[in-house]
């Protein structure tokens, strides 16, 4: 069992930044592939950025390439997302979790273990 949490979320104006944390209970943590989605309000989650184990490959949505940066600190059981020029349609709940089997992929069925989110909210 892998319990994450995500942190950082917050209200920002259009064109600030947040950055958001997801801390990972398992040791084995180092061994998983960690994704970012994020759900607003009457739309399905999509994915939004995802990390491989060593942090050699990373996956991007297109809707937030040059804008938003995921990285991981293995020591410290953490990934992050840096979130830049943020926008009013990048408001939502985000999520981190884990991938199955290390797969690299950005459907959320190829995830099993999830944080409970956290809110952020753009203004205009």
């Amino acid at each position: 069992q892998v319990q994450l949490v995500e942190s950082g979320g917050g209200l920002v104006q259009a064109g600030g930044s947040l950055r958001l944390s997801c801390a990972a209970s398992t040791r084995t943590f180092s061994s998983y592939r960690i994704g970012w989605f994020r759900q607003a309000p009457g739309k399905e989650r999509e994915f939004v950025a995802a990390i491989s184990r060593g942090s050699s490959i990373i996956d991007y949505d297109d809707s937030v390439k040059g804008r938003f940066t995921i990285s991981r600190d293995n020591a410290k059981n953490t990934v992050y997302l840096q979130m830049n020029s943020l926008k009013p349609e990048d408001t939502a709940v985000y999520y981190c979790a884990t991938a199955k089997y290390g797969r690299r992929s950005s459907i959320t069925a190829d995830y099993d273990y999830w944080g409970p989110g956290t809110q952020v909210t753009v203004s205009s």
